[in-house]
């Protein structure tokens, strides 16, 4: 089951070693085979770094992707009826494969996400770490028993898969936001319609191949690449054969696919926008901070649903935090991800790089002092500087608008009531961070905030073994841990008497 069409990818600046068959299918997989779109047309993909093109993928047509449902439908009862222990020791197989390919995997993250391979690295293993943890969980889905009040009957609960399942993911980490929801619709019994985002559709075209050659059968998993996404994934939703939608993305996007999925009160799953705090109090120790903040803001060079987006820092550490921070962020080499020594990469398009600068530029005009970078780089490439603001008034619009790149925006406050109120002065919730050595104020606070997820000193809080997720219009549900695996399954009440 091999694609015609197919990218070679060469890792000349590294010591990795590429597999013998390194093709990876740049077609449509629906079903049993690699397939071209219906149209014939073909999509570009482009290195960040230089503006290039890398290699070009199938554009999927409302026909593709309705024919990829048709693959799922066929392969869905033998999926499901599958015994738990098999679909789970196929999953590990499919973790062992992306283990094995984890340097082949970076490098390809790297070329046309931009990340550095550092990052692109964390990013592979921790994508695998889904089809392990799934794998343990999906022998470990319970039901229930138990006696009603009344003594009459015997009340049993099962967990069915919810069905055929559309899979949304984002451009900023194509391996792992791709395995959050393949692992566990897999482990619960689904067969599912993969669509990557264009702009970084090889690595999960790559993971796909991995999975067949690992075993998994025919039209269990389905990837399609539209052009026009919003009329092929319309009409995927509105066909009643589909059961369950899982998106991760902006809330803007989320939004109108929620106004789509209530047509046909889809099944929804949404991990969306972040607006994430970093809180320092006068008592946290400045340098574990620093480096929390350095791996909440600049992981994936900033451009996280979980990056810190407003630094809300006490005004008695804020002159140490501030000069710690922008030493650690100026020494940060700016460059092509594909490289060893890059440890801060362009960022995704030009649109993007042109929407930080017009953010630091507001910014500016609003009180905002620049510390460090400030303005975008000349030449190929979509680079934005690693960046520092200061003064920052609590009113500026770029601490209400996901920066999504390598901008630091700094506030001073003075008590526990203005950081919780700044804090939480935001449509979103989803990830905040807060530092001191009191933990008792750190637990207190931390329920105050409102959010999904909150990290105690601590600047990362992926984890596959936790649950993923935001309130507020930062989503709906949560992904990882056995909550992700539920996501994928609807509970069955059978009323009996024996």
């Amino acid at each position: 089951m091999k694609s015609a069409n197919t990218y070679a990818l060469a890792a000349p600046k590294t010591n990795i070693q590429v597999p013998a068959n390194d093709a990876i299918p740049t077609d449509l997989l629906i079903g049993n085979s690699w397939r071209e779109g219906s149209n014939k047309q073909r999509i570009p993909v482009h290195n960040p770094a230089d503006g290039t093109i890398i290699t070009t993928i199938a554009n999927a047509t409302l026909e593709d992707g309705l024919a990829a449902v048709d693959a799922a439908e066929k392969a869905a009862p033998g999926w499901a009826a599958t015994p738990a222990r098999e679909r789970a020791e196929l999953l590990r197989k499919c973790y062992e494969a992306m283990i094995k390919n984890a340097d082949w995997l970076a490098h390809l993250i790297s070329l046309e996400m931009g990340k550095a391979l550092s990052d692109s690295k964390g990013e592979v293993l921790y994508a695998a770490e889904f089809f392990r943890w799934y794998s343990e969980e999906t022998a470990r889905i319970r039901g229930e028993i138990q006696d009603s009040p009344g003594g009459n009957n015997k009340i049993l609960v099962q967990y069915q898969p919810v069905g055929i399942s559309l899979l949304i993911t984002p451009w900023n980490f194509p391996a792992a936001m791709a395995t959050r929801k393949i692992a566990p619709a897999l482990g619960a019994g689904c067969t599912v319609i993969l669509k990557p985002a264009i702009e970084t559709p090889l690595t999960a075209l790559a993971i796909a191949q991995l999975m067949l050659d690992a075993g998994i059968p025919p039209g269990v998993i389905n990837v399609i690449t539209p052009f026009d996404p919003a009329t092929v994934c319309s009409a995927i939703m509105h066909d009643p054969r589909v059961r369950k939608l899982s998106f991760t993305g902006s809330t803007a996007v989320g939004r109108k696919l929620l106004a789509t999925a209530a047509e046909t009160v889809l099944n929804c799953s949404m991990e969306l926008g972040g607006n994430a705090p970093f809180i320092v109090f006068n008592d946290a120790d400045i340098d574990d901070a620093v480096n929390g903040a350095m791996i909440a803001k600049m992981r994936n060079g900033g451009q996280a649903c979980t990056a810190t987006n407003r630094f809300y820092i006490q005004k008695g550490v804020a002159p140490e935090f501030t000069k710690k921070l922008i030493d650690r962020m100026a020494a940060l080499k700016l460059g092509d991800g594909t490289d060893p020594e890059t440890n801060l990469g362009p960022v995704i398009t030009q649109k993007q790089a042109d929407k930080i600068a017009g953010l630091v530029d507001g910014a500016v005009a609003q009180g905002a002092k620049i510390a460090l970078g400030g303005a975008k780089t000349n030449g190929k490439g979509y680079f934005y500087p690693a960046t520092v603001l200061t003064d920052v008034p609590a009113t500026a619009d770029i601490l209400k608008d996901e920066i999504f790149g390598p901008v630091a925006a700094i506030v001073q406050f003075d008590d526990e009531e203005e950081a919780i109120r700044l804090s939480n002065n935001t449509e979103y919730g989803l990830a905040a961070y807060l530092y001191t050595k009191d933990m008792k104020r750190g637990l207190r606070l931390s329920q105050r905030l409102d959010y999904g997820m909150v990290g105690l000193n601590r600047g990362l809080v992926s984890d596959t073994a936790a649950p993923f997720g935001g309130v507020k219009q930062s989503g709906l549900g949560r992904e990882g841990s056995h909550h992700g695996l539920i996501e994928f399954t609807e509970c069955r009440y059978i009323a009996v008497t024996w």
